[in-house]
């Protein structure tokens, strides 16, 4: 019986049909897998869900790793579990993304979708049920398994609960919008908990003050930071370099505003691209001598929503290079697909950051590219990041939504003096790793045992 559980959507490998039905198991990195390595493996466990077909084959030859549990779940179950609800109706909840005139519709098949997701809930909370030790410990992650907390309660109420929202969480007004049965059933899943862990105080404050008088439990904050050590030494491989120099070659001496994000919605890359239009609109000194690196990686392809949304940020990029670009400037260098090598060599070669997102939980961006930034780099960051409660007293502020404001930011930030820069990307890294993933969870766990 295990004395630490760790449940989350995605575990820490994953498996692959290779040919003649041989299974090739991937680790993935990530302050848990780093954290529960230092936990004895005999008394830890980690549930996850099986998400692939190679996934799926490895639960039914029972070759998963050791300390790891993946759940079978039927796929039409997941389907609805995950794109139904989790990331079509609690994901655009958390970041108010909806489009109020058209969404939200709370209809016979959105409650056909949240019966799939509490029968997801309730295969990890019996899971967990089943594997924790008298008194263990038990950390659930994200809004994928809210309902976790209170559904475990009920079958073991010995254990030690903990939950722990990645995102933002919804304001009371829009929380107010879903049907009030599967509001409260929502809350009272997370209130199963002892312990609810949130990113920045103001995520915590919008829990509290949705969840009203239905319940009392601890309510934390715990700020993750990065690991300057691992990400420095990703930054600084020989693959890093060539990348690096393919890019130095192909900017020559102009200057460079860097972004990375998926092409999620609530990134705001769109008005990103709109802002850099506007500084070379209104500040047309600043043409031929800057240079926009973004990196849009792909996410979530199989939702219409977030397809359109992709091809709007190529279009618009494009838009943007025709109508400014010359024979030797592009203006918008744009990486629409999964290249963290390159990601590294833009951070690396950074003059400004620009973190701009409409809503987000904490948004690590913002906090590695100051930790391997190689001369120092400005940083634009939205008021609506959750990192902007640590770091705005050394970042330009934005109001995501103001195009203008962001513009002139981004000018203000490629006129920074060097030494004001510089200055301000070291305070910038020494907050980013104050509470490196490890150290994050460990935290968590502390608390949750005393």
């Amino acid at each position: 019986m295990a004395t630490v559980l760790v449940a989350s959507n995605r575990g820490p490998v994953s498996y692959a049909l290779g040919e003649g039905g041989s299974l090739d198991a991937r680790k993935g990195g990530g302050g848990l897998a780093s954290a529960l390595s230092t936990i004895d493996a005999r008394e830890s466990l980690w549930v996850c869900a099986a998400l692939g077909e190679g996934d799926r084959e490895a639960v039914r030859r029972g070759t998963a790793e050791p300390g790891v549990r993946m759940l079978d779940i039927d796929p039409a179950t997941y389907t609805d579990a995950y794109n139904g609800i989790a990331n079509s109706v609690l994901w655009f909840l958390h970041h108010h993304l909806y489009d109020i005139p058209r969404e939200p519709v709370f209809d016979a098949e959105f409650h056909r979708r949240w019966e799939s997701y509490r029968s997801y809930n309730r295969a990890f909370a019996e899971t967990l049920a089943a594997e924790a030790a008298e008194g263990a410990a038990v950390l659930v992650q994200d809004y994928h398994l809210a309902l976790v907390p209170g559904q475990l309660r009920d079958l073991r109420p010995d254990l030690r609960i903990a939950h722990f929202t990645h995102t933002p969480w919804a304001s009371p007004a829009y929380l107010r919008m879903l049907p009030t049965d599967i509001r409260e059933e929502l809350l009272r899943g997370m209130l199963g908990a002892d312990v609810l862990g949130f990113h920045t105080r103001a995520w915590a404050e919008a829990f509290e003050a949705g969840a009203g008088d239905l319940g009392r439990t601890q309510v934390a904050t715990y700020p993750l930071g990065v690991d300057g050590e691992e990400l420095r030494a990703l930054a600084y491989r020989p693959e890093v370099d060539d990348r690096l120099a393919r890019l130095r070659q192909e900017i020559g001496d102009r200057k460079t505003i860097v972004r990375v994000d998926r092409t999620e919605l609530s990134k705001n890359i769109l008005r990103g691209l709109q802002a850099y239009r506007e500084l070379l609109t209104a500040h047309p000194e600043w043409r031929d001598r800057v240079v926009h690196l973004a990196s849009a990686y792909p996410s979530r392809q199989d939702l219409e929503a977030y397809r359109a949304y992709t091809a709007a940020v190529r279009s618009l990029a494009a838009e943007i290079n025709a109508e400014f670009g010359t024979a030797d400037w592009q203006p918008v260098l744009v990486s629409v697909e999964d290249d963290f090598t390159r990601s590294l060599a833009a951070y690396r070669l950074a003059d400004v950051a620009l973190v701009n997102p409409v809503r987000d939980g904490m948004n690590l961006v913002a906090k590695e590219i100051p930790v391997v930034s190689e001369t120092g780099c400005a940083l634009v960051l939205s008021r609506e990041a959750g990192a902007y409660e640590e770091l705005h007293e050394d970042a330009l502020a934005v109001n995501p939504f103001d195009v203008t404001e962001t513009a002139e930011a981004l000018r203000t930030a490629l006129t920074m003096p060097p030494s004001e820069r510089a200055d301000r990307t070291k305070r910038l890294a020494a907050t980013a790793v104050s509470l490196p993933p490890q150290r994050w969870f460990l935290a968590q766990l502390e608390a949750l045992r005393s």
